[in-house]
């Protein structure tokens, strides 16, 4: 059982990491298409496809009943993306933003993040704080939408970087076929997911939320470290920090809310002691390092990117230590 359920779990990433590119690639190509600009693609239908992973994995295991999964997958998503993405990302080449548009991300980040909690200091996630969740989801969209729209600085680099990782011309029936064939995988390959970390978390006596923290949620993150890296490397700093930005919204909105109102569960209390606090430390963290007035840039230096990755292993090495506890 235990071997089915790590394999099921191997494959079940693997598919769903390819399910959710071809996804991205059809939703794009689709909006595209319909003539929406590439930089509402790149923030919002993008952002919202990079996060359809933890949301479809979230959604299938409330459904089953296992909530603490979807949790633990977004909360520790989230930590994945600020401190293991970009931290190992500036060691190898210090990140700097001067975007206007991802400036006025900031404030939204740290407003939803705040407001989830908000939402959990009472220790569960029912119906109502699912239904506020996915109301902040659809206002975040909303205003990434109107800020991509009224974008008119020439000197922005955001929007010039995404134009250069415009989607992919497609005919519409392709366009639509990979939408449909990438949605397809992602929910048989999501099923599997939940089926083999719900075994696995059984028999080594683990809780759900672990496996979401630490299997589901660095095994999600892994292609977007790849991505992080490329990005780097070509100096499309601004692409890379959208994307972390975007994603993280999106899961504290969609992959936490959507469930919320599907199946209200209790949180372990190690969310409100552990896990939160350092998603939402690290939050700020990002903010801090972000910040900027106009015409200055924002920096993540070598220094602050060796601090985030050494958090990351000492959040690793926390949850490591609280199984072991007796």
């Amino acid at each position: 059982m235990l071997l089915a359920s790590i394999t099921a779990v191997a494959l079940g990433l693997a598919a769903l990491v390819w399910g959710a590119d071809r996804f991205v690639l059809g939703a794009s190509a689709t909006a595209y298409g319909f003539g929406i600009s590439p930089l509402i693609i790149g923030l919002v239908i993008i952002g919202f496809g990079t996060s359809a992973p933890e949301m479809l994995v979230a959604t299938i295991a409330a459904l089953q009943g296992n909530p603490a999964l979807g949790i633990g997958n977004a909360i520790g998503s989230n930590i994945a993306n600020i401190a293991l993405i970009l931290g190992f990302t500036a060691l190898i080449w210090p990140l700097t933003s001067g975007s206007t548009l991802l400036r006025r991300e900031l404030p939204l980040l740290f407003g939803v993040t705040a407001l989830c909690g908000l939402l959990i200091l009472d220790g569960g996630l029912g119906r109502f704080e699912g239904a506020l969740l996915v109301t902040g989801l659809a206002a975040v969209t909303t205003l990434l939408v109107h800020h991509a729209r009224r974008e008119r600085d020439p000197n922005d680099p955001l929007p010039v970087e995404i134009a250069g990782q415009a989607p992919v011309a497609l005919p519409r029936r392709a366009a639509l076929l990979w939408l449909g064939v990438g949605l397809l995988v992602l929910l048989a390959s999501s099923h599997a997911l939940v089926w083999g970390a719900v075994n696995i978390a059984t028999v080594l006596g683990v809780s759900e939320l672990v496996i979401g923290l630490t299997v589901i949620a660095i095994g999600t993150s892994l292609p977007e470290l790849a991505t992080g890296i490329a990005s780097a490397l070509r100096r499309e700093h601004e692409l890379l920090l959208g994307n972390i930005i975007g994603s993280n919204l999106f899961n504290t909105l969609a992959v936490l809310g959507i469930p919320a109102l599907l199946h209200p569960s209790t949180l372990d209390a190690e969310v409100l002691t552990r896990d939160y606090p350092v998603m939402a430390l690290l939050t700020v963290a990002l903010i801090a390092m972000l910040a900027h007035r106009p015409g200055e840039r924002g920096r993540i230096n070598r220094i602050e990117g060796a601090i985030l990755l050494l958090s990351f292993a000492g959040y690793l090495w926390w949850l490591f230590t609280t199984l072991q506890a007796p």
